[in-house]
């Protein structure tokens, strides 16, 4: 039940300031005016990311599409417990929807170039292949 809350939580905060339908004033510095500018910001990319993602599934066969889908699923749940812990020290305070939804656009944005970047890969190029720029063989810690 808990691992359901808080994705849940994320959600209706990062939305929370959309339900007042108040325009975004980026001269307006106030708290409750940030988060508002933030979660435009994070509705703006989110727009773009199902874009990029619905021109990905026209491009693909049933195969690949289900792929995608399972992926990108997966992305989803990542992006939500990322922004979550990146977040929780501002948890309760005004700051936090703002944070969340900064982190939300950040990580979406993220994933809005892999998309489109796997979008013009051609099958042939193994440079596309989950190329990040980063060797990948370095080990977490």
């Amino acid at each position: 039940m808990r691992r359901l809350f808080l994705p849940a939580c994320l959600v209706l905060l990062a939305t929370a300031p959309a339900a007042f339908a108040e325009d975004c004033d980026r001269n307006d510095d106030s708290q409750s005016m940030l988060n508002i500018c933030a979660d435009a910001d994070y509705q703006a990319a989110d727009a773009k990311l199902n874009a990029a993602y619905k021109e990905l599934v026209g491009d693909n066969d049933q195969k690949a599409n289900k792929l995608l889908q399972t992926a990108q699923r997966a992305w989803l749940a990542f992006r939500d417990a990322e922004c979550a812990y990146s977040t929780a020290d501002s948890e309760g305070g005004s700051i936090q929807p703002m944070e969340v939804s900064e982190c939300l656009t950040e990580l979406t944005n993220q994933r809005i170039k892999q998309l489109t970047s796997d979008a013009n890969c051609k099958l042939s190029d193994p440079s596309c292949a989950g190329s990040d720029g980063s060797d990948g063989d370095q080990d977490m810690q």
